[in-house]
């Protein structure tokens, strides 16, 4: 049994829908070609953006990938925001110059997604740095692929983040997939929390689709770094229902994927919480109320995306370099 309370669990659940019928309504329009940005949907990995949001408060920064509507959900992101972003409008949350692998919710501290694998884990690192030398007491989250691993910056940004104790939580959405090369493919051993040995930092490997067990463990990791105990690596051991990108459910690419995705559907994180709530009392109609009224939202969202204004022409020269107050 676990220690979370009902309430807390139940909010999880929630966000995890919210991320889970986004993505499928968003599937929807890119099979139509009314969404025309390329879309890395994160259906299937709900439970990691979820449980770990859920261990932060809203002054923790978080950074993001490719792959990160649910992280932005997740941080309390403004759904409409994001919708209108993905449609190109100047209501977006980048105002429509980013789409949907540039996101941006800075009354949340939701600082950046970049498509450049691990681009923005040093981020993070400079942004725990900063809380650091502050005494604020923030922690930084960056979320990346395993895909991201295999990078310098990854290498570099937990050294660096060792080496000063920095508040900031690695966490890695291992969905066993770079692009479409499995992890055996790429790597002589199948261990990526044991990097967390070389930094002599705390390495944790997880169920991602079971939300109590990243929760818990984000809430541990997360406190201690609050704390001044520095950072920690958490493998979220996850899988990706669609594509790398687009709303197809890649069976073919090269590898073999259908087994696979049978038996990681039947570990649907959403399906696993719900029936947990149900245990713990809730009643199966409040669930379904749940699903009807994010829905709703999700619709909303759509039509407030495609009733915003396409960003004026005039206004194509703003925003690539820095003003100061007052420069033409």
């Amino acid at each position: 049994m676990t220690s979370i309370s009902k309430s807390a669990l139940h909010q999880m659940y929630r966000t995890m829908l919210r991320i889970r019928l986004f993505e499928e309504r968003l599937s929807d329009m890119l099979e139509t070609d009314e969404v025309k940005c390329p879309c890395h949907l994160c259906i299937g990995q709900e439970a990691v953006a979820a449980g770990v949001c859920a261990a932060l408060k809203k002054d923790d920064y978080v950074w993001g990938t490719h792959r990160s509507h649910g992280h932005y959900l997740a941080k309390g992101g403004d759904m409409s925001a994001m919708m209108a972003e993905i449609l190109g409008k100047a209501g977006g949350c980048a105002k429509g110059r980013g789409g949907s692998m540039h996101l941006f919710a800075g009354e949340q501290n939701l600082l950046g997604t970049v498509p450049i694998v691990a681009a923005t884990i040093p981020l993070a690192v400079g942004a725990g740095l900063a809380a650091k030398m502050r005494r604020d007491g923030r922690v930084s989250v960056s979320f990346f692929g395993d895909g991201a691993t295999e990078e310098g910056h990854f290498h570099e940004s937990v050294n660096l983040a060792a080496l000063y104790r920095l508040p900031v939580i690695f966490v890695c959405e291992n969905n066993l997939y770079s692009s479409h090369m499995h992890i055996s493919q790429r790597r002589p051993a199948d261990n990526i929390y044991k990097f967390a040995e070389l930094y002599e930092i705390p390495g944790i490997r997880l169920d991602g689709n079971d939300v109590v067990a990243v929760y818990e463990a984000a809430r541990e990791v997360v406190g201690k770094a609050r704390k001044g105990q520095g950072p920690a690596l958490i493998e979220c051991r996850t899988y990706r229902w669609r594509g790398h990108v687009g709303p197809a459910r890649d069976l073919d690419v090269g590898v073999k994927r259908k087994d696979e995705l049978k038996e990681w559907m039947a570990k649907c994180p959403i399906d696993r919480a719900g029936k947990l709530l149900v245990e713990m009392g809730v009643l199966q109609q409040e669930l379904e109320k749940d699903g009807a009224a994010i829905r709703a939202e999700v619709e909303e969202a759509v039509n407030f995306a495609r009733s915003s204004a396409y960003p004026d022409e005039a206004e194509l020269e703003n925003h690539v370099y820095y003003e100061r107050q007052g420069d033409q």
